[in-house]
């Protein structure tokens, strides 16, 4: 009899703890709800926002961190006055379109989208949905992604869509090379000819580089995998370094092709910052948190009942220039930072000294998973 007691104390007992966990964990929708209600009863109208992003890299997860920030600083807070659901296609263009059809039927006041592909796929659905209100960024050449909006006019658009283009500066980066490496001859870039934003920055690679007497040495890639391969291909032929631009394949497989400069004994030169904490010779690119601010402050406009199509879609492109004078050393040829680069910098690693931006804790989470995501894949194919 005492036992039978004792078990059904036990009992008791494991059910509360089980049910002081759930109320614990779901606090957070609990909370959002609730402000979601306060906010409907002080007669505020609460937005439904979809944000879409491609994959889960680090320069989404940025430009999502100033974003959020930028609408909460105008009172767009998710759970008070907007009511923020996240999509994450994971680089699957199928995924993508079922999101963008997803986020096009209505149901959703504005749509924020975060990479190219992300832009192309849902304006591509709310041209035959909704036409939801849509908001982009972090989108290399918007101009020529074929959304509609005029190359040679930003103010000529479909109505319900703006946003802003953030071009890589491709010639500032291959001009900073050539500082670094005076000799400079040639530069492999492997790329995925299947994404607009990676075929512009291409197109200008190949006109600076013939400008500057560099060699672009090009391979194509499909997916991670043949990413690793194209920059196996790469040595072969003798490149002095490695570009990884703004493609997302390819920026997917980032650590790969790193690991094969390492063994080469080149440098990888990158656009999409922070490479050099992982082993780049440098980035130069966009500070994507700060372009993430600017898209959200776009985005509150939108909310507070400004029309898109009287906001013109303009290049918006912070430059960040950060470097890792640590590589020098493993590398087969002579390369330097000289002086003028080093007083430009944002930031940068030596022996003594690691001095970079604060990067959102999001971003570097991200980072991570998708470093042990592409890890396991690699081991278990």
């Amino acid at each position: 009899m005492l036992e039978t007691i004792k078990r059904l104390a036990l009992g008791l007992m494991l059910i509360a703890v089980a049910a002081g966990v759930l109320l614990y964990t779901d606090r957070g929708s609990r909370n959002r709800s609730k402000r979601a209600t306060d906010a409907s009863a002080r007669g505020a109208k609460v937005f439904r926002v979809a944000l879409v992003q491609h994959a889960s890299l680090p320069v989404f997860e940025e430009g999502a961190g100033g974003l959020l920030e930028s609408l909460a600083a105008r009172g767009y807070s998710d759970g008070g006055r907007i009511q923020l659901r996240r999509f994450n296609a994971e680089a699957d263009i199928g995924t993508a379109n079922a999101i963008a059809k997803e986020v096009t039927t209505g149901n959703y006041d504005l749509i924020i989208s975060l990479s190219t592909v992300s832009l192309q796929t849902i304006a591509n659905a709310n041209k035959v949905g909704s036409r939801t209100l849509h908001v982009f960024g972090l989108v290399s050449d918007p101009f020529h992604a074929g959304v509609g909006i005029e190359p040679t006019n930003g103010a000529i658009h479909p109505p319900y869509l703006t946003g802003y283009g953030s071009m890589q500066p491709v010639e500032s980066l291959f001009r900073t090379a050539r500082q670094m490496r005076p000799d400079l001859q040639s530069v492999g870039l492997v790329w995925n000819p299947a994404e607009a934003n990676s075929l512009a920055q291409t197109k200008i690679a190949r006109k600076v580089c013939a400008d500057l007497g560099i060699t672009l040495v090009e391979a194509n890639a499909e997916n991670s995998t043949s990413a690793q391969e194209a920059a196996n291909s790469l040595v072969a032929r003798g490149v002095e370094a490695i570009w990884i631009s703004g493609d997302v394949t390819v920026s997917l497989a980032s650590d790969l092709i790193l690991n094969t400069a390492r063994r080469a004994e080149i440098p990888v030169l990158s656009s999409l910052p922070p490479g050099v904490r992982r082993g780049a010779l440098f980035d130069l690119g966009s500070d994507y948190v700060e372009v993430g601010r600017h898209i959200g402050q776009l985005a509150a406009d939108v909310l507070d009942g400004k029309n898109p199509a009287d906001i013109p879609v303009i290049n918006f492109v912070p430059e960040v220039f950060l470097f890792n004078e640590t590589v020098t050393k493993s590398l087969r040829d002579r390369w330097t930072i000289p002086d003028p680069l080093r007083k430009r910098a944002n930031g940068w690693i030596t022996a003594n000294t690691t001095n970079l931006p604060a990067f959102t804790v999001a971003a570097r989470e991200r980072a991570a998973t998708v470093r042990e995501r592409h890890a396991a894949k690699e081991s278990n194919p």
